[in-house]
């Protein structure tokens, strides 16, 4: 895999898949530019050498149909504002005037496809469709890390018509945090889990055991867990089904000396909702309630253990924390994260979501693009975006 900081890209022109998959409100405005900003270093090293620059993404899921709301034209404006480079747009992403809009296209110019996925074909991994695209440019560069772990014609397929393949700047940031950090990382190494299910996380699981000192668990899941030791967990959410799973995760983290804690106090609310009444109860959730957040003396507990850890990987809230008085064991970690000297890792969904919202963003050393690649990752699966540009 070349490197994108040793390449030229002067007199060439490079295909990028970057994920503009931007939220807009119903005036097709963006509401969170993050994606965008994100891909900014990669397309503006090849036009700084020389080069041109196709970008090719998604935009929801329009499911084959050219639909109005789903076109990338809504984000041209604000892309050429960001770039400060006049971003051509082509109305499509293959056919005959792509190419010849294309094939105009000069060294320090931009051209914006539309929407990949109005063609079944992108998320087919359609050989004739990559083929298509990559005859526009010279060099692809994926730099959509959220998209990695899908086999689609942009993401994975296209290299295979390309001699000079590479991964972008923020694709080589997410190899290096969630891939090779977390292969070999210092120790004492922490991770938290958490979020509703077991189910969703179990591989994760599985793979973190046999790297991690500590397992940190928080969240809906934490009550299948529980449930499992003999606790009583009311009406907290419980998947009776992995019962015996997760019984035998705490097995092999004991047999691999994993310090894998649970929750040692909760927030038992009568209801669903942010004006339920609250009760602080310890690992016996009375009949009638729920537990929605892990209590004052777990958070403690846990952030005493992520004081302690030369790295961190962070992935899934510890309780419902959208609502305001179930909120505070989610940032209580965040801040126990971002006061530690750890290089932490946070790895996509909700955890990013609960990052920015506590405003303790930029204390971390890495926050993931991706939802679901950067679960795949934690779980050791080789992504087929990120081998496709590996050769």
């Amino acid at each position: 895999m070349a490197a994108i900081d040793s390449f030229n890209f002067a007199g060439k022109k490079a295909i990028i898949r970057v994920d503009f998959n931007v939220p807009l409100n119903d005036k097709f405005e963006i509401t969170d530019d993050t994606r965008i900003r994100a891909a900014v270093p990669t397309i503006k090293k090849v036009l700084g050498d020389g080069g041109a620059v196709i970008l090719m993404s998604h935009l929801g899921r329009p499911k084959g149909e050219a639909k109005e709301e789903f076109s990338l034209k809504h984000i041209v404006a604000h892309l050429s504002a960001t770039l400060g480079v006049d971003v051509k747009f082509a109305p499509d992403c293959i056919g005959d005037e792509v190419k010849a809009m294309a094939a105009d296209l000069k060294g320090g110019e931009v051209l914006l496809l539309d929407n990949l996925r109005f063609h079944n074909e992108e998320t087919k991994g359609d050989e004739g469709f990559a083929k298509q695209l990559s005859e526009l440019a010279d060099v692809y560069v994926n730099d959509a890390f959220g998209t990695a772990h899908r086999a689609h014609a942009s993401t994975t397929i296209i290299a295979k018509y390309m001699d000079e393949k590479m991964a972008g700047y923020l694709l080589d940031k997410e190899i290096k945090f969630l891939g090779d950090t977390v292969e070999n990382a210092e120790k004492p190494f922490v991770a938290i889990v958490g979020g509703a299910k077991v189910s969703g996380k179990l591989e994760v699981l599985k793979s973190l055991i046999t790297k991690v000192d500590t397992i940190l668990i928080g969240g809906g899941m934490a009550y299948t867990f529980l449930k499992a030791q003999g606790h009583s967990i009311g009406n907290s959410l419980v998947e009776e089904d992995l019962i015996d799973t997760a019984k035998q995760i705490l097995v092999d983290a004991e047999k691999n000396g994993v310090n894998f804690m649970l929750p040692v106090d909760n927030l038992a609310a009568d209801k669903f909702a942010d004006d339920a009444d609250i009760m602080e109860v310890g690992n016996e959730i009375p009949e009638g309630r729920m537990a929605l957040d892990v209590g004052p003396k777990t958070t403690a507990a846990y952030a005493s253990e992520i004081a302690g850890a030369k790295t961190v990987v962070w992935n899934g809230p510890m309780g419902c924390f959208e609502m305001p008085n179930f909120s505070k064991g989610t940032f209580g970690v965040c801040q126990a994260v971002a006061d530690s000297s750890a290089v932490s890792i946070i790895g996509g969904g909700d955890s990013v979501a609960a990052v920015n919202k506590s405003g303790l963003a930029d204390k971390m050393s890495h926050i993931s693009t991706g939802g679901g690649a950067s679960l795949e990752f934690l779980e050791g699966k080789e992504l087929p975006g990120v081998k496709a540009i590996r050769g």
